[in-house]
């Protein structure tokens, strides 16, 4: 089965503590909400601590056209994606030798923050010595399911190429489509949860001569997906595309929806892979918020130690959009964890959507 070999992340520049973004939500919106110190609560309730912007605190503070955030978007996501590719294909924590830029066959590049044509992984190869016959799949629009949602595609290629090393780069620069002037409630809880986050997964098929190049002991392999959407449920999550830009929506119900959508859903996967609840050793979860965790643990009713780690990265950089899931999983893959063990990787998205995807631990 294709197996995930080595990842890295990067980190933005401006980290910005909860603190600071209660008293910047404070000056926006207390002129448009009376109780505005009772919703802000939001912003402590979600138990992020603090998180990573490409721009300081300042530049939110004034407003910008969509082309300028956007061109924004694009500086950043090259400047930072190319770091984030370097680093996963150099990382002396899971690779014995550096992976040749020459050897990757296929990018797969996932985002839903901004908007560009060339895609920022073929401006990314320019900047690369990347083999010009190295496939680009950029995928847009998956929001918080599009790093669960490129794995699975990755996965799905190195079945049907099983020599191939495949990269799947995540760029959210969830900041940047911060709307100054609107004063939506969706506004508001956005700008409690969403951060900046960039990171890099390698993936590699069954034929790669993992031994070669692998230093970890064991090593998560991706053994089924499986990819739903929920009819009618359009409205959920997603943005409303206006002259402005991106403007945020986020419905209430999320969390509900979680409790009394997910567990079927999960139960159904695992059961195609013939893999009961009980036997799962860890819980790999996309944190969309600490309310969506908990409806994680109420729904399959498993342990809240099994959030443990999603929860730690949510409160230390906040909801990355795709990415985050990335940086939850590389978390369990500097782990030394048992030799067949089994994860549940899981991620919600617009759609409204999610992505499942069972690994195994092999030597």
């Amino acid at each position: 089965m294709p197996t995930i070999v080595s990842s890295a992340e990067v980190i933005p520049p401006f980290e910005i503590k909860q603190e600071q973004a209660i008293e910047f939500a404070r000056d926006l919106f207390s002129n448009s909400y009376k109780d505005i110190e009772r919703l802000l609560k939001a912003f402590q309730n979600g138990q992020i601590e603090k998180r990573y912007f490409v721009k300081n605190v300042d530049w939110f503070r004034q407003t910008h056209t969509f082309e300028e955030k956007n061109n924004a978007y694009i500086e950043a996501a090259v400047t930072f994606g190319k770091k984030a590719i370097e680093k996963c294909l150099n990382n002396h924590s899971f690779l014995k030798s550096p992976i040749p830029f020459e050897e990757i066959e296929a990018i797969f590049f996932i985002s839903t923050t901004g908007l560009a044509t060339p895609t920022i992984e073929a401006r990314i190869m320019n900047l690369l010595p990347f083999n010009p016959n190295t496939k680009r799949i950029p995928i847009w629009g998956l929001g918080c399911a599009g790093g669960a949602a490129g794995l699975s595609r990755a996965y799905e290629y190195c079945l049907a190429f099983p020599e191939a090393k495949v990269l799947v780069l995540s760029v959210e620069l969830c900041s940047l489509t911060f709307q100054h002037n609107d004063l939506s409630k969706s506004n508001l809880i956005g700008t409690s949860l969403f951060a900046d986050g960039i990171a890099c997964i390698l993936v590699c098929g069954d034929e790669c001569n993992l031994e070669h190049f692998r230093k970890k002991k064991t090593m998560p392999s991706i053994i089924a997906v499986q990819s739903t959407l929920m009819p009618d449920s359009l409205d959920v999550m997603g943005w409303d595309i206006k002259n402005d830009g991106l403007f945020v929506v986020f419905s209430r119900d999320i969390p509900r929806i979680v409790k009394d959508w997910l567990k079927p859903n999960v139960m159904d996967f695992l059961q195609k892979g013939r893999i009961d609840l009980e036997r799962l050793d860890y819980f790999i979860a996309h944190p969309g918020g600490k309310k969506v965790l908990d409806a994680y643990v109420k729904a399959l009713e498993i342990p809240e130690s099994m959030t443990k780690v999603s929860l730690d990265v949510l409160s230390q950089y906040g909801n990355m959009s795709s990415a985050t899931i990335f940086y939850v999983l590389k978390q369990y893959l500097e782990m030394e964890i048992p030799r067949g063990s089994y994860g549940l990787c899981t991620a919600l998205g617009p759609g409204f959507s999610s992505e499942l995807l069972l690994l195994k631990w092999f030597e």
